[in-house]
């Protein structure tokens, strides 16, 4: 039984998710010289689904890894990543991403008028011996059709980048969201429901 974990992500979105269930958590974050970036680059033809668990897996490993080196007590380690998938587009399922305003205008584009897919992954490390516990959550988000004005309004304020999908649903994005089915904390990053059940089977202790 552990009263915290340690987080392995930036994104201030899971950090707000985590406190709103009562969870106390400590940063694990990536050291100099690792490469966090370079695990998220999708394999051809990969599957969204394969896709968003290997990366989480990857970071576990990262994480575990860096825990090794830091001299700090156990406790679990819970980890996260986030897509988003067109299926059966012509120009891959996997949208990640954008890395720049332009690959934020072709992503925007592509889910204009169309449901998507949101899938996120999440792996908590219970003991350092032991195989990660992970688990996908897959919620579907359909947008509205989306004006050349409001896409470049958008791009405008910055709200894109960082994001995968090229979009917050917290945020300014979320008045291009008609309908949403599935989990809205998952859309954000970090599904609670499938969260809460990974730490309590872990006896992680909730205030």
């Amino acid at each position: 039984m552990s009263d915290f974990i340690y987080l392995a992500s930036q994104s201030p979105r899971r950090q707000e998710l985590l406190k709103q269930i009562g969870v106390r958590y400590e940063m694990l974050l990536p050291r100099p010289g690792e490469d966090a970036e370079g695990i998220e680059i999708p394999f051809p033809q990969e599957k969204a689904r394969d896709y968003v668990k290997r990366v989480t897996l990857a970071k576990a490993s990262l994480a575990l890894a860096r825990w090794k080196k830091t001299g700090l007590p156990w406790v679990p380690i819970l980890c996260a990543d986030t897509t988003v998938s067109l299926p059966n587009s012509a120009d891959g399922e996997i949208l990640g991403k954008p890395i720049d305003a332009n690959d934020a205008r072709r992503i925007l584009e592509m889910l204009s008028g169309k449901t998507h897919e949101v899938l996120t992954a999440v792996a908590l490390i219970n003991n350092p011996e032991d195989v990660p516990n992970c688990v996908v959550q897959i919620s579907e988000v359909e947008f509205t059709y989306l004006s050349s004005e409001q896409i470049n309004s958008y791009i405008a304020s910055e709200e894109p980048f960082g994001k995968a999908g090229a979009y917050g649903i917290q945020g300014n994005a979320g008045a291009f969201i008609s309908k949403i089915t599935g989990s809205y904390s998952g859309i954000m990053g970090l599904p609670l429901y499938e969260t809460a059940q990974l730490l309590d089977h872990a006896r992680i202790t909730r205030i």
